[in-house]
C-alpha cells in the first residue's frame, strides 16, 4: 500500500510539473512582449478605439485611423452645431465619436498615446490604476471625474494583471502629439 501511495504521489507531482503555470493559462503576461500583446488584445475588444480614435471613411464605412490611433478627439476639429432645444434629454456623439454631448456639458476622449506633453507618456502606472479603478482624470486625486460616457466604472473590474497589459500597450504605441480640447460644462 506504501508504494502505491508513493507511485500515485511520483506521477502527480511529475504532471504538475509537466503543465503550464497556472499564470500561464490565464493569459497572464510574463514577458513585456506578452504583456502588450495581451493588453492590445484587451483594448480591442474592450472597444476603446471606439471612441478614442479618430476615424476614416472606408468602403467598410468609418475604421480607425491607423496614424492616429488611440490618439482622441482630434485638437483642430471644431464641433458641429446642433440644436440645443432638440437635443434635450439626449446624449449626442459626433461623426469621430470622439467627442460628445449630454448634462454633463461636452466632453472630449483623452489622447491614449504615449506622447509626453498630451497623451499618457508621462503617466505612472499608479496613475493609470488610478483613473481606471477610480475614475479621476488623468489619475490625479482630488482633480474632475472622467466624464461620460467614459465606462470607467465596468473597467474598474479588471484585474491588476489585465490594467497592467493595457497600460504596457498604450506606452508601447507611437506617440501622436495631440492636445485634446478641455471639457466644456453644461450650458457653455
Amino acid at each position: 500500500m506504501k508504494n502505491l501511495f508513493a507511485i500515485i504521489g511520483l506521477a502527480l507531482l511529475v504532471a504538475s510539473c509537466s503543465q503550464p503555470a497556472a499564470d500561464q493559462k490565464s493569459g497572464s503576461a510574463d514577458s513585456t512582449a506578452q504583456k502588450i500583446e495581451r493588453g492590445k488584445y484587451i483594448v480591442t475588444i474592450a472597444g476603446c478605439n471606439d471612441c478614442h480614435s479618430p476615424k476614416m471613411m472606408t468602403d467598410k464605412g468609418p475604421v480607425p485611423d491607423p496614424a492616429r490611433l488611440l490618439s482622441g478627439h482630434p485638437e483642430n476639429m471644431p464641433l458641429e452645431p446642433y440644436d440645443t432645444s432638440t437635443a434635450k434629454g439626449w446624449m449626442l456623439f459626433n461623426m469621430n465619436l470622439t467627442a460628445m454631448h449630454g448634462p454633463w456639458g461636452t466632453s472630449f476622449t483623452a489622447n491614449l498615446t504615449p506622447d509626453t506633453a498630451t497623451g499618457l507618456g508621462s503617466w505612472t502606472e499608479q496613475q493609470f490604476f488610478t483613473a481606471i479603478r477610480k475614475g479621476w482624470y488623468k489619475g490625479i486625486e482630488g482633480g474632475r471625474m472622467l466624464l461620460p460616457p467614459m465606462p470607467w466604472q465596468g473597467f474598474a473590474e479588471m484585474t491588476d494583471e489585465d490594467l497592467r497589459s493595457v497600460f504596457a500597450y498604450l506606452k508601447s504605441l507611437p506617440p501622436v502629439k495631440n492636445a485634446v480640447p478641455a471639457a466644456i460644462p453644461p450650458g457653455q
